[in-house]
């Protein structure tokens, strides 16, 4: 695993000072994975590429320097913790609505040392109620459609912040059926970025959508309702 994460830092153009924190990070996460379900994925060099380099090829894509971030249904962390231990600056919070996965997160950060990441159990919905506005850049890996998610997180991103939703290259569709929601909820798309997981073959994207104007008040509506009638 060592191995890979250093070359793919290289190949991205990153610091390596974060390796040590990943590989106990990757270590917890296949300890833990034995009792707990966090993560299909169990080898170690698959680990470093697909959740590791993954997440920090977003560092490549976007400013992340000082700024306010969420992570919203961030699972085992992605992208959220890999980006803080590789961007110090950040002020991190981690929002998921298992309890479970944010007890092993919290675990995590106490064993790295990482006193100033916020790790949340909530649901994304109820969490815009007390905290509107309130982050420069919104991320989330999660596997819900791109109209929901521009309903749970454009509520979070501050106006002239950004909304990060990874996505698979052949999300087309899925993005042009979400326009009408983004644009509801003060949004547009700033950018569609397509990128290579180094020492894969694997390619993701990146698309960057842009907090313009206020979300209306009425958004985010309950899940129920989110579900039932997507924007």
């Amino acid at each position: 695993m060592e191995q890979r994460l250093r070359s793919g830092l290289t190949a991205l153009g990153l610091s390596p000072e974060g390796i040590p924190s990943l590989l106990r990070y990757g270590d917890l996460l296949v300890e833990t994975n034995k009792v707990m379900n966090l993560t299909a994925i169990t080898d170690p060099e698959e680990i470093a590429s697909l959740h590791f380099l993954d997440s920090a090829a977003l560092l490549t894509l976007e400013d992340f320097r000082g700024k306010s971030v969420i992570d919203v249904g961030t699972g085992a962390g992605f992208p959220g913790l890999p980006l803080r231990i590789l961007e110090p600056t950040i002020r991190l919070t981690l929002l998921d609505s298992l309890g479970k996965r944010i007890q092993f997160l919290e675990t995590v950060c106490q064993d790295l040392g990482l006193a100033d990441v916020a790790c949340v159990h909530g649901r994304a919905e109820e969490f815009a109620a007390e905290h509107r506005e309130a982050f420069d850049l919104v991320t989330s890996r999660a596997v819900a459609n791109l109209q929901t998610l521009s309903e749970l997180c454009l509520p979070l991103t501050r106006v002239g912040g950004r909304f990060l939703a990874m996505k698979a290259v052949d999300s087309d569709g899925e993005l042009a059926s979400a326009q009408r929601a983004i644009a509801l909820l003060g949004g547009r798309v700033a950018a569609v970025r397509d990128y290579a997981i180094p020492g894969t073959e694997v390619c993701h994207r990146l698309i960057s959508i842009e907090k313009f104007k206020k979300t209306p008040e009425k958004y985010p509506r309950t899940f129920a309702k989110i579900k039932k009638n997507p924007l």
